[in-house]
């Protein structure tokens, strides 16, 4: 069954049809078009071109859970803003769905000053940037860092209906935005954190105490990182535990 925006689009089209068919009659009938007819015919063809391209802005997958998406799976909040209700989608399992992957459908769609941003609404939760994509950076993973249930920022009594999840998109400048991969950023954050704790358990089963001084052994990074190594060579999983 066709979708509203295909019904829709179908119509624009058999319009345009129509105004060419006239246009030709005109042509064939030897009278001079004028200004009201060449108008029309150019407002139809570029209104229509404009419509389609508008509709056609993104699409988005999950992967590992969906085929692509266009937007029409979104609902429409305004020119510029768009939402797709993750209860829909998932139901209550939206804390599965960790990353999407969001591009642009042509590089018609948006313009140079402009990204198409990326957020998520935990239920009860205030709307949480994530990521964007732009002409120069048609597409991307992103990652969706869902609060857990009944964390601080919610927003909502206990005892309240529940709230579904939400992800919204929506075309924004692009010079107000903080960054265009939040997820690279919190990767490398998480990462860094991750060996620094690793290092810091290391040392304290080494160190000594000099008044109010930390003593350690001067090979201590070496035996560290040599001990790190053989670790990550012996075991594959090792190293994703200090991925995000």
């Amino acid at each position: 069954m066709e979708s509203r925006e295909e019904e829709r689009h179908c119509g624009i089209k058999n319009e345009l049809r129509t105004n060419k068919k006239q246009w030709q009659r005109v042509k064939s009938s030897g009278r001079k078009a004028n200004d009201n007819d060449t108008t029309r015919l150019v407002c139809d063809c570029t209104g229509w071109q404009e419509r389609r391209k508008k509709n056609r802005m993104f699409g988005v997958v999950f992967p590992n859970r969906s085929f692509p998406m266009d937007i029409s799976s979104f609902a429409q909040i305004d020119t510029t803003h768009w939402i797709l209700d993750m209860n829909t989608f998932v139901g209550e399992a939206y804390d599965s769905i960790r990353e999407v992957c969001i591009f642009l459908l042509n590089g018609l769609s948006l313009p140079p000053d402009k990204a198409l941003a990326v957020y998520i609404q935990s239920p009860g939760s205030p709307f949480l940037y994530c990521g964007a994509v732009t002409v120069v950076r048609p597409s991307a993973v992103v990652l969706l860092p869902w609060l857990e249930p009944g964390g601080q920022m919610q927003l909502t009594a206990p005892d309240a209906a529940p709230l579904s999840a939400k992800i919204g998109v929506s075309v924004e400048d692009l010079a107000t935005l903080p960054s265009l991969d939040v997820a690279a950023e919190k990767r490398i954050e998480y990462l860094a954190m991750k060996v620094g704790e690793n290092l810091f358990n290391f040392m304290q089963s080494f160190c000594g105490v000099d008044g109010s001084k930390l003593v350690v052994p001067m090979d201590i990074l070496d035996r560290w990182f040599k001990k790190f190594q053989e670790r990550a060579k012996r075991d594959p999983e090792y190293l994703k535990g200090f991925s995000l």
